[in-house]
């Protein structure tokens, strides 16, 4: 029996690279899709991974790479929809086109790179998809409302789609990380700022920068991403490094709730 297939977008960092990492040390094919591939770090030389060029916003970029990935493989059993990026700030700094392209990224290109995989999935009558949401996708923190408000979307958007996907044996998950050691707050956010809001948004940006270097890895999160892909069940969510957020936001007021935020920004930003 051949090795079954996976594809991840956003696979040249972070999360998506350790995800391919993972499926490869278990003997999986992997179709590791990013917007450049020149810049990859996995092992080019394995005979089981397949570095595709594709960004999600391109509909043309995305059927070429999906279907350079089928004709390789021979079909695709696992989706994961990793690629994405955060827009951080104030919100009456957003440009409608800024936002736009938070949402063409994080949700659209999501639905289009599935949109893409399903017909093979339907035809053989089985396959997972796993979309990468976030703990920010159930709940949300200080600057970051363009990014919160897409994440919320995947949640949204997952728990429908697993009842039209479900009769043609395709199971949806979704995977919510939480604050993980990337560079998902570094050079990959886009950052944008006003004046009335430069005091917070500055202790915002220490707090995240000084965060980032005490967090757990992604293949923390990969770990959870490959036993979503392949445990069988109907599950839909699995929290990765969630850390106590989850249960602090379910179980506090809100009133508390929000304070507790305010006096962990105020504490990290010394």
């Amino acid at each position: 029996m051949s090795a079954p297939t996976v594809l991840i977008t956003g696979a040249s960092s972070g999360i998506g690279e350790a995800t391919a990492k993972h499926f490869l040390d278990a003997g999986w094919n992997v179709a590791a899709c990013m917007r450049r591939p020149e810049q990859h770090r996995l092992d080019a030389a394995a005979s089981r991974l397949a570095i595709l060029p594709m960004d999600v916003t391109v509909d043309a970029s995305i059927a070429s790479g999906v279907a350079a990935a089928e004709a390789r493989f021979g079909g695709i059993d696992v989706l994961v929809n990793n690629a994405g990026y955060a827009l951080l700030g104030p919100l009456e700094a957003l440009t409608t086109e800024a936002l736009r392209r938070q949402f063409e990224t994080n949700l659209i290109g999501l639905v289009a790179v599935t949109r893409q995989v399903l017909p093979g999935m339907r035809g053989r009558g089985r396959g997972v998809v796993v979309n990468i949401a976030s703990i920010g996708g159930r709940m949300a923190f200080p600057f970051a409302a363009a990014y919160h408000a897409s994440k919320f979307a995947v949640e949204g958007l997952s728990e429908s789609m697993r009842f039209d996907l479900r009769p043609h044996g395709i199971r949806v998950k979704v995977i919510e990380p939480g604050p993980i050691r990337t560079n998902f707050l570094g050079g990959s956010a886009e950052w944008v700022e006003h004046p009335a809001y430069a005091t917070e948004l500055a202790k915002f940006r220490t707090m995240s920068e000084r965060l980032n270097t005490t967090l757990p890895p992604p293949e923390r999160v990969a770990a959870t991403v490959f036993r979503a892909a392949t445990d069988g069940s109907d599950r839909l969510r699995y929290p990765a490094a969630a850390g106590p957020y989850p249960l602090l936001h379910r179980l506090l007021p809100d009133a508390l709730w929000r304070r507790l935020v305010a006096l962990e920004l105020k504490r990290r930003s010394r």
